[in-house]
């Protein structure tokens, strides 16, 4: 069960849920793509074969070692606006959660490059009345999380 059902109290109605964006694992697919090209080229290589399989072996380790951290943020990360409050959770084991009431939210700021207005993810950063502010990076739909945020969904 997920945390956010745990957590969700009667009468309370879900509003929204928003995940992190698939451009998280771009690092670890351009290591695995550069693993691939090294590989390759250590086929065709006249000398260096062992070094280039090597260096093709250590950088797909680092491929799925970046993959892997990415999946599992992904996947321990939860993020919904209830008409009540905002319900922010990461984490399996060591938890991280917070939880800020909708009357406590000052503002809500979005941050987005020209390449994530093109893909549309950016960074949301929540900031409460006396509560401090809550970060959430690389968010799918930043907007439109900002917008069930303030009301206007």
């Amino acid at each position: 069960m997920s945390y956010v059902n745990q957590v969700i109290q009667p009468g309370e109605k879900l509003r929204h849920i928003a995940s992190i964006h698939w451009i998280v694992y771009l690092p670890g697919l351009a290591l695995a793509v550069a693993a691939l090209v090294t590989f390759g080229y250590s086929e065709y290589a006249v000398s260096g074969k062992l070094f280039l399989k090597v260096a093709a072996a250590l950088l797909g380790l680092g491929a799925v070692y970046l993959l892997g951290r990415e999946w599992f943020t992904w996947w321990t990360t939860e993020i919904a606006v209830t008409d009540h409050r905002i319900i922010f959770k990461t984490g399996l084991v060591r938890r991280r959660t917070n939880e800020m009431n909708m009357e406590k939210v000052e503002s809500v700021q979005v941050d987005q490059s020209v390449l994530g207005r093109i893909l549309n993810y950016g960074d949301v950063v929540i900031i409460g009345t006396g509560e401090g502010q809550e970060q959430l990076r690389a968010i799918a739909s930043p907007i439109n999380l900002r917008n069930h945020i303030t009301g206007i969904s």
